[in-house]
């Protein structure tokens, strides 16, 4: 394993821009509430519903941020950085929670319209907007490597769009009195919201799974590896990630014995794998012989007469 590689922890200037986001959000999702209840707009208050999901996940993501930087131990020798994805799949599952009771709220609204203070609402509305697109200023330059810091990243977009519907569900209340627009403008952000919420969730079952990290095909990372040379086969191979950006590998590799496995094999499919698919924890097992496979995998058994394997950790 490559001493140095954080690839799935924010910088910490990341942190920081989370930080004043954090504060921006909670600060306006106070406003927000109020002004729904004084306004009457249950636009508004989907949008504060999803401005409080965004407040939680910001926070929850600081709190992954700093916990995935505690250092392995005794009984956690992968380190905490899969508690980020434990936070992300529940600022996922609480968004999908908050979406389907804008529904039924929307739904509830339908039959029953109430009274809507257009002009209060497009005013807040237009100030909401304006910190969630702060917001996703700052945390643009972390969603990429992050899973947690993209789920806050998403869910602070998603609100912006939001943001965008109560102020032309404000407008179009205005001018032609429909109070039904905001009902309308609350369920299309729900609908808008669900299918991003489930690629969040599915991402990160995936993780918690020990999936295939998203983007990687396992059929070219083992191509790559069968190319170099002395490499005969390549079995019992396992690529997952640990969380966001940190990918780990381990398999058995079948040479011919002219080659050296600890000189030659083992630098060159370390370089393949760190410099093509970035893929720096290896936990490579090289043999002349294949082992026994059985369905339940390569586990260990009694040696066959003549096997010969070696264990070279990268």
């Amino acid at each position: 394993m490559s001493a140095g590689h954080t690839h799935a922890l924010p910088s910490s200037q990341n942190e920081k821009y989370i930080w004043i986001a954090l504060a921006l959000t909670s600060t306006f999702l106070v406003v927000e509430v109020i002004g729904g209840l004084v306004t009457g707009s249950l636009a508004l208050i989907s949008d504060a519903a999803h401005m409080l999901t965004d407040t939680m996940a910001l926070a929850i993501a600081l709190a992954a941020i700093r916990i995935a930087r505690r250092a392995p131990d005794a009984r956690r020798t992968f380190g905490y950085h899969r508690f980020e994805i434990l936070a992300a799949a529940f600022n996922a599952a609480l968004l999908f929670l908050v979406a389907m009771y804008i529904l039924y709220e929307a739904y509830q609204r339908f039959r029953s319209p109430a009274e809507i203070q257009s002009t209060g609402m497009l005013v807040i509305a237009v100030f909401g907007l304006v910190v969630n697109l702060i917001s996703m200023r700052l945390l643009s330059s972390g969603k990429d490597a992050s899973l947690n810091v993209k789920g806050a990243y998403l869910e602070v977009w998603s609100d912006m769009l939001g943001s965008l519907g109560v102020i032309a569900g404000a407008l179009l209340i205005r001018y032609t009195g429909w109070a039904w627009v905001d009902s309308l403008i609350a369920v299309l952000i729900g609908l808008w919201v669900l299918p991003r919420t489930w690629v969040l969730l599915k991402e990160s079952v995936n993780i918690l799974l020990e999936g295939v990290p998203e983007g990687m095909d396992i059929a070219q990372v083992q191509t790559a590896m069968r190319a170099v040379p002395g490499v005969l086969s390549v079995h019992d191979f396992h690529l997952w990630a640990l969380t966001s950006g940190k990918a780990s590998l381990t398999a058995h590799v079948v040479h011919d014995p002219a080659y050296s496995a600890e000189q030659q094999l083992l630098p060159a499919l370390k370089d393949v794998l760190a410099k093509q698919f970035s893929v720096y924890h290896t936990t490579l097992q090289f043999e002349t012989i294949p082992c026994v496979h059985t369905d339940d995998g390569c586990n260990y058994g009694a040696p066959e007469e003549g096997h010969e394997a070696s264990h070279t950790h990268a």
